[in-house]
């Protein structure tokens, strides 16, 4: 049984950045598509950022240029550098893996057989 755990989480103010970091058994990146997905207080779950199994990235637009999803240092890890935060990034952060390539949608969730607990992001002002 694959087991995902996300750590790096906490309190920030806006402008500041933060690094995520997931810990997976049993998967390596040739094999599996992992990726990135947070939930805002009230808000359905969306897709923050994936990697493949060939390394090709797919980030949410209000991502684009702040967050850098990639390979940790450490082996079977997966990082989430997240610069220039603002509020609305407040939520609890999601790592999510499969074992084949991501969906052709990158973001959807049924594409994801695992999941880790999420850690929280909380972006003040």
């Amino acid at each position: 049984q694959v087991q995902l755990v996300e750590s790096g989480g906490g309190s920030v103010q806006a402008g500041g950045s933060l690094r995520l970091s997931c810990a997976a058994s049993e998967l390596t990146y040739s094999r599996d598509c992992m990726g990135w997905f947070r939930q805002a207080p009230g808000k359905e779950r969306e897709g923050v950022a994936v990697i493949d199994r060939d390394g090709s990235t797919t980030y949410a637009d209000s991502m684009k240029g702040r967050f850098t999803i990639s390979k940790g240092n450490a082996k079977n890890t997966l990082d989430l550098q997240m610069n220039s935060l603002k509020r609305e990034a407040t939520a609890m952060y999601y790592c999510a893996a499969d074992r084949s390539w991501c969906p052709a949608i990158k973001f959807d969730e049924k594409g994801y057989d695992y999941w880790g607990q999420g850690t929280q992001v909380t972006v003040s002002s």
